[in-house]
């Protein structure tokens, strides 16, 4: 249906109202009451009911908004069904109020706002309307019949009638008099008794209505003709009327007695010359309830049975107390001067006196709340817990004020002491006149708490004259560009404030990335400015196009909320005739070269044009310093070639990057020549070829306490340095301490792998730290305990809680934050515990300094899933948007799904819906889809609940509420996905969710995605009784440029048949169980053919497993492991061969090479079992055709290689070219009791073995021999 509305604030349009998604709002115009919105039904409706919604996150705080109801068959409606009242808006309780009325006959159904006690605005997001179904009665009732009268009294007339009937139902009648309406009764009733003088003579008719509205004809006539020579004197009119004030709300009138010829029947009382109500004649007293705030003007007149009616009384008026204004400090910023443990700024304007703020130790403290712009302030209003359990106190507060040009503060009411009592609401109001932009209260003193407190801050007053700028129109030409046209976009800018605005800027947006910023001039209260910008050609596909004025926020706006502007139609660029030469992917041989291997390439070029290229063009690929060029004969409209790449480059250490160009030397005259160059990064050696330096707190400067952990790596006990980098970590207990750090490289980003206390009751807490850059303070960075904190003793993998005990683990989490600029190599990066910095302690593990790149543009042929609606940066739920994008890009509406940069919450994991509802979940995954980000750490995904806590959806529990279901070729890039998980399991089967999961299929392609907070970063596989009719198992995926953090379990994990798959230069840290896994799960369709195999894990990182393995294979054939490096595994071996859970066998060749394991093994289960760096674990079933060569083991916690003992077989193990460093508890090699098979040794070098290089213990079968 039509929703038409009074007003709009920014982008809140009357759309919202009736789009299904309570997640979207109208917004009417600030400050300017009242407002309405209205519906068209299209047709007159009989309804009965009107249900108003706002979005039912708790974000939005609890709210009253004060309207009414009104309908009719015309617009506006002129009849008010429901009168003017407060309904409170509680997300507790859905955010939901719902208004009950008499059925009546309606087109139009109006809401009209008077007030809103939690925004200057009306504001609903959804307006439905309810009534019977079927058709509309529109019979009118039969005229009531033999209407007659007497006179029972003097001054009554008593009408009588016979009954109407309907064909729905009579609900009542109206009875005129005179030809206006005297009164009405229900449909039972067939008298009504009217009182007028004796003298007068009235002619009297009746109709009767029904529920539908429609009214019957007039019923017989019948006049009472007036008896001239009656009374006719009117009483005198009451006299020295006055009034008192009882109670709050109560204002009570007393009057003198009138007199009459006859004699005085009764007293009306007036109220701002309106009836108010009446009284006998023996009362002369009348008590009214009215807001303290009212100015009410009172009369009274007396009058007598004949109908005769005094003059006035004399008027008195009591005159409102309130002063005018609302609150205006809430939702605005708060800063103080510090806090103690939760009790933060925020809480003193949460609009809930549950909260509160209560600074930290010694006076004075301040809390300064920033109104954004002036504002004519009368008083504020301190409140506190009104509860009775906060005694009595007495808090010296002095007010203070800065004008928004000044820099200082000036004061506005002088110190003064303030009792707070919970017997009269434990407020205090402080009363002043000013005209200021930040208001300050100063505590000097509060005898109830050796600090101030401050459950509310009020601010009573009214927005201060000045302008506000709005964008009110966006468009471009031409209107229907195609790629080859420059565009032109167009903005009209407003403003609508009350006063003149300064000369300012205006900021466009293409898909949410600035297109260009241009100057508008100064504008006159309503004045506006239509400014143009060219943005050059633009590549197929669909945009959003924004506009922000006053980005910098340098013009001091009356509302600083409404300066963003998106048309309401997006820019669809089409396709241009012609070619257009785009590169798909680079590969080289070999893959992962040894240093001084000479590399060749070869190049897919894509013509995605619609005519051939026609022409002979020069494919073009870059590397290190070598440029090699190939030609390229004419490609076909919509054809793929694979162009082999004339001569080699040679590898050199660490890697470098490759850049492939088509059309390198520009001699086609392509539709669009900005898609023509692809990169990606080529490894040589060991591990991840990453952006970032990452530094070490125990060799960087610090003051502070260096941890070390202990010979044994002692874990699971609180032990902060074996769960550090390294071993080692600094810990900072005071005020001033600090680690310092000199880059290497360029940066404009940071990463901190930090410890901070948990909350005592558990849950974490949230502390800043100091960044300080070349020795003047930077920023505070936040760090976070709230997906740390681990405890418990036992090593169940889901036996763990977060409730706090004595022995923790999985102690440290990250923090990250871009910087506002870059900085030069050399540059010193201080983190330190500043007298702000409130947590108990501060350990500082690695910081990470990365030089990330601007936020990638929307990409030809990609659609932004701000088209679908979603919204950056506003804290509501984003995933119907991003859902219904993903749905139609898998339908073919669309080519691609564009995620721009910016904040968008998830809270339903994207999924296909599976119209069959098999099984209890959903659990049927996207296929056919590309998602492309601007970059993953700009365009992030992020959840606030929990996975167990998710209400509603259809996400599988333990799979979680964020991220991505996959079941076939999907295309997934540079993007980020924040989950909420705290725990594996533990507390009541509480959930981490996956990141990434499902079947996967064919040729899945997840590049560039940062995974953090998760169960699991990506489960490959689903057991083959899951919708059999969907079995379809990895094969040909590649995963790289992984980033997987911080995890309660595995970080990628292949399994139910995954092949021919590779995980390649990707970083792990911290994760929970295996951080890399192949898994040969039995549960396929046929365990010969879906064995997993040829799988690869080549050239990664692998920092600080805090459960299991770094990297594991359990079962399967062809499988390897090659080029990483492992750090820091806390229990389990860096690399482990099994066949625990049950797997396929092992056959052909497993391979381990080229590796790099550092600080490798542990202990685990009860602290029983030692592991070493490398080990082979028969627990059920042989493990055969194993090859380790290549690699270094260094400064292990025990053996360097294990073999164990188990159900199993361990033949003709091949160990070539290994050295092995350092077993500090341990061999260098072991072969337990019990343990079968034999190794041969070719090159190995052993050294610094605790117990001995090569140790074989008393009855085990398994023989080594040196060759």
């Amino acid at each position: 249906k039509t929703a038409t509305v009074s007003g709009v604030s920014d982008v809140y349009g009357a759309g919202n109202l009736n789009d299904g998604n309570a997640g979207t709002y109208w917004e009417s115009t600030n400050n300017a009451f009242p407002q309405w919105a209205q519906i068209d039904l299209g047709a007159a409706t009989s309804i009965d009911q009107v249900v108003l919604k706002l979005p039912p996150a708790t974000a939005w705080a609890t709210r009253t908004q004060t309207l009414s109801v009104l309908t009719g068959t015309t617009s506006p409606p002129a009849t008010t069904t429901v009168a003017s009242a407060g309904y409170a808006f509680n997300p507790a309780t859905g955010n939901t109020v719902t208004i009950n009325f008499t059925a009546t006959s309606a087109r139009y159904v109006r809401i009209n706002v008077t007030g809103n006690t939690g925004w200057p605005a009306a504001q609903i997001s959804e307006f439905e309307v309810y009534g019977a179904s079927g058709p509309v009665d529109t019979v009118a009732p039969s005229a009531p019949s033999n209407l007659a009268y007497t006179q029972p009294a003097s001054g009554q007339i008593r009408l009588t009638w016979s009954a109407s009937t309907d064909n729905v139902g009579v609900t009542g009648y109206d009875v005129y008099a005179n030809g206006a309406l005297r009164g009405s009764v229900g449909a039972g009733v067939l008298t009504y008794t009217d009182t007028q003088p004796g003298t007068a003579t009235v002619a009297y008719y009746v109709r009767a209505k029904d529920a539908a509205g429609n009214v019957s004809g007039n019923s017989n006539t019948v006049t009472r003709t007036g008896t001239p020579g009656g009374d006719t004197q009117n009483p005198s009119a009451p006299s020295n009327l006055a009034y008192t004030q009882p109670a709050s709300g109560q204002i009570r009138l007393a009057w003198g007695a009138s007199t009459d010829n006859v004699g005085v029947t009764g007293y009306d009382v007036y109220a701002n010359n309106a009836l108010r109500g009446s009284v006998g004649a023996g009362v002369l007293t009348y008590t009214d309830t009215q807001p303290d705030s009212a100015t009410v003007a009172y009369f009274v007149r007396a009058k007598d049975a004949a109908g005769n009616v005094s003059a006035n009384s004399n008027t008195v008026t009591r005159t409102g107390t309130s002063v005018p204004g609302s609150n205006l400090a809430l939702g605005k910023e708060m800063v103080e001067s510090g806090h103690v443990h939760t009790f933060v700024a925020a809480n003193a304007n949460d609009n809930n006196t549950a909260t509160y703020w209560e600074g930290n130790a010694g006076y004075p403290n301040t809390l300064t709340v920033k109104l954004g712009a002036n504002a004519s302030v009368s008083s504020v209003v301190v409140k506190l817990n009104p509860d009775s359990s906060w005694g009595t106190r007495t808090q010296n507060i002095q007010v203070l004020g800065r004008e928004q040009n000044a820099t200082g503060y000036t004061n506005l009411a002088s110190a003064a002491n303030y009792t707070f009592n919970p017997a009269t609401g434990n407020t205090a109001t402080i009363t002043f006149d000013a005209t200021v932009a930040d208001v300050q209260l100063k505590f000097t003193s509060n005898t109830g708490s050796p600090a101030g407190q401050v459950a509310e801050f009020q601010v009573i007053g009214v927005p201060a004259p000045n302008p506000d700028l709005t964008v009110s129109a966006l468009t471009w030409t031409p209107a229907s560009p195609i790629e080859t046209d420059a565009i032109t976009l167009s903005a009209t800018v407003r403003n609508i404030g009350t006063a003149a605005s300064a000369a300012d800027s205006i900021n466009l947006y293409i898909g949410g990335t600035l297109a260009g910023t241009v100057a508008i001039p100064a504008l006159a209260v309503n004045g506006t400015a239509t400014v143009t910008h060219s943005i050059g050609t633009r590549g197929m596909g669909t945009y959003e196009v924004s506009a922000r004025v006053d980005v910098d926020n340098t013009v001091f706006e009356q509302n600083e909320a409404n300066n963003t502007f998106t048309a309401p139609s997006s820019l669809v660029v089409a396709q241009a005739p012609g070619p257009d030469l785009q590169v798909l992917s680079v590969a080289s041989n070999p893959p992962n070269p040894a240093v001084g291997a000479a590399v060749t390439f070869t190049v897919a070029v894509n013509n995605r044009g619609i005519t051939a290229t026609g022409a002979t063009s020069v494919t073009r690929v870059t590397v290190g310093g070598t440029t090699l060029n190939t030609n390229t004969p004419s490609i076909a409209a919509g054809a793929t070639v694979n162009v082999v790449i004339s001569g080699s480059w040679t590898a050199t250490s660490g890697g470098a990057t490759i850049t492939a160009t088509a059309d390198a030397t520009n001699v086609l005259a392509e539709t669009n020549e900005t898609n023509n160059t692809f990169s990606q990064a080529i490894v040589v050696g060991r591990g991840a070829a990453v952006p970032w330096v990452s530094y070490e707190a125990e060799a960087a400067t610090y003051q502070g306490t260096l941890l070390t952990a202990d010979p044994l790596r002692t874990f699971g006990h609180t032990n902060f340095a074996t769960e550090s980098s390294g071993r080692q970590s600094v810990r900072l207990n005071s005020t001033g301490q600090f680690v310092e750090f000199t880059s290497t490289s360029p940066s404009n980003s940071i990463v901190v792998r930090n410890s901070i206390p948990d909350a005592p009751g558990g849950g974490g807490i949230e502390a800043t730290v100091s960044l300080y850059i070349n020795g003047t303070f930077s920023r505070k960075l936040t760090l976070s305990s709230r997906h740390s904190w681990l405890y418990g003793n036992t090593d169940g993998p889901e036996a763990l809680t977060n409730t706090p005990q004595a022995d923790a683990r999985r102690l440290f989490d990250e923090s990250n934050a871009l910087l506002s600029t870059t900085y030069p190599a050399g540059t010193k990066f201080k983190l330190q515990r500043d007298a702000t910095d409130t947590a108990s302690f501060y350990i500082i593990d690695t910081i990470d300094l990365e030089q990330v790149a601007p936020p990638a543009s929307q990409p030809a042929g990609c659609t932004s899933i701000t088209t679908y609606g979603a919204v950056p940066n506003d804290g509501l739920d984003d995933t119907a948007a991003i859902q219904r994008a993903v749905t139609d890009d898998q339908n073919g509406v669309i080519s691609c799904v564009w995620i721009p940069a910016g904040q968008w919450r998830q809270e339903q994991k994207i999924l296909t819906d599976d119209p069959l509802n098999r099984g209890q979940f959903n659990q049927v995954g996207i296929s056919n889809v590309t998602i492309r980000g601007a970059g993953m750490w700009h365009s992030q995904l992020y959840t606030l609940t929990e996975p167990q806590d998710v209400v509603g959806g259809i996400n599988h529990p333990h799979e979680g509420n964020f991220g991505f279901d996959i079941d076939s070729n999907t295309q997934i890039s540079d993007i980020a996905i924040f989950g909420s998980g705290r725990i594996r399991g533990g507390d009541g089967n509480d959930e981490g969710g996956v990141g990434l999961n499902g079947r996967f299929g064919l040729n899945t392609k997840i590049s560039n995605v940062w995974i953090e907070h998760a169960n699991v970063g990506v489960w490959v596989g689903r057991d083959y009784d899951n919708i059999p009719a969907l079995w379809g198992p990895g094969d040909g995926l590649e995963f790289s440029g992984m980033r997987i953090r911080n995890t309660y379990a595995d970080g990628i994990n292949f399994t139910n048949g995954t092949r021919n798959s590779r995980v390649f230069n990707s970083s792990f840290r911290t994760t929970g169980d295996d951080a890399l896994a192949v898994w040969a799960n039995q549960a396929v369709k046929d365990r010969v053919v879906d064995n997993t195999h040829d799988n690869h894990f080549v050239n990664n990182t692998i920092q600080l497993p805090w459960r299991a393995n770094g990297i594991a294979i359990y079962g399967g054939y062809d499988n390897s492991i090659e080029n990483n490096l492992i750090y820091d595994t806390m229990n389990y071996p860096a690399i482990m061969l099994a066949t625990d859970h049950s797997p396929l066998p092992f056959s052909g060749t497993t391979l381990i090479a080229n590796n790099g394991i550092y600080r490798g093994g542990g202990v685990f289960w009860n602290e029983d079992q030692e592991f070493g760096a490398i080990t082979l674990f028969p627990s059920s079933s042989d493990i055969t055709g194993v090859t380790i060569r290549d690699t270094d083991i260094s400064d292990s916690t025990y053996d360097g290689i294990q073999f164990k003992n188990g159900g199993g077989n361990m033949p003709n193990v091949v160990i070539r070219n290994v050295k092995i460093d350092k077993s500090n508890n341990g061999a260098g090699i072991l072969a337990m009791s019990g343990a079968r098979g034999n190794a041969t040794l070719t090159n190995v070098t052993i050294t610094n073995s605790a117990t001995g290089n090569i140790v074989t213990q008393p009855g085990s079968g398994f023989v080594i021999t040196a060759s």
